[in-house]
């Protein structure tokens, strides 16, 4: 078990993070692995700016610095790599899936070692750390059922991986971390459309999703996934062809202004995916207009 650290001058560096008593069972391997918990209060979380892409910051406190809570939401078998998030180590009972998942360790590890080379599972998790277990995370939900939400948990987990890269390129920049933040971003765009698909053609349902996030601070529900839908497209969307994106664009806002009541019959629904929703409406409404492009739902 971890001890914890100290700094030149002896004193114990602030506490971030526990490792909890009981230990999780890998439901691939079968091993026991520690658990990192992040503890709560004390000053840690210092919440800022919600962005467009509901992604909460953080500020820096004098005594922590500065805390990626999100880090702390998955974990990963140190023998097998399974990566998932903490519940799904206990709530999923899928065989046939964890077998491949086992078979295919190999495999997972070299893709995330040419990202995220000379990763560490065993000792507090920095940030870099972190970002290699949502990778981890990410490829392991390839092998999941789609009884378990599998392509949601890609989604969330690709959009969480671009956040966790931006991080990175701005604490240590010249490393690419940027490019790879619009690979993940592209990669949660089509992740979270074929959500879209594959629960409105019931072929694979949400229902068992417990907490839509994106981020860790709250469930924006499927509210939204359809907004992060029509925000992914109009900034990470395909621009090569421009007919394609128009016509997407103004699916999104149609769909936008159907959920939230923008438009003509605006409804003063409160909270903070209203109001980045009707930006989002905004934009989408003026590229649109700026080429000729109105629908009934316009003022």
């Amino acid at each position: 078990m971890a001890q914890p650290i100290k700094s030149a001058s002896g004193e114990k560096k602030p506490s971030i993070s526990y490792w909890a008593k009981e230990k999780m069972n890998c439901p691939c391997c079968g091993k026991p692995f520690d658990q990192e918990v992040m503890h709560k209060g004390g000053g840690r979380m210092i919440a800022g700016s919600l962005t467009d892409e509901l992604h909460r910051n953080f500020e820096p406190s004098k005594k922590f610095g500065r805390v990626y809570p999100m880090i702390y939401d998955v974990g990963v078998c140190p023998r097998c790599y399974c990566g998932l998030y903490w519940r799904d180590f206990t709530d999923i009972k899928d065989k046939k899936g964890f077998e491949r998942i086992l078979e295919s360790q190999d495999e997972r590890v070299q893709k995330v070692n040419t990202i995220f080379p000379y990763f560490d599972l065993k000792h507090e998790r920095t940030l870099y750390d972190g970002a290699a277990m949502y990778y981890l995370t990410l490829l392991t939900y390839e092998e999941i059922d789609i009884a378990y939400a599998p392509t949601f948990k890609r989604a969330m987990t690709s959009l969480r991986l671009a956040w966790l890269c931006k991080d990175l390129d701005r604490v240590c920049p010249g490393h690419n971390f940027e490019s790879v933040a619009q690979i993940f971003y592209r990669k949660a765009l089509f992740f979270y459309q074929q959500t879209l698909i594959n629960e409105t053609g019931r072929i694979e349902s949400i229902e068992v999703v417990s907490n839509f996030g994106p981020d860790t601070d709250k469930s924006y529900g499927y509210d939204g996934v359809i907004y992060l839908c029509g925000l992914l497209e109009y900034k990470y969307g395909q621009r090569e062809d421009e007919t394609k994106r128009l016509q997407k664009l103004d699916e999104y806002k149609r769909a936008i202004a159907r959920i939230f009541g923008l438009g003509k019959s605006s409804k003063n629904k409160p909270g903070p995916l209203l109001e980045v929703a009707k930006n989002l409406y905004d934009k989408l409404a003026a590229e649109l207009s700026s080429n000729n492009i109105f629908s009934s739902d316009d003022d």
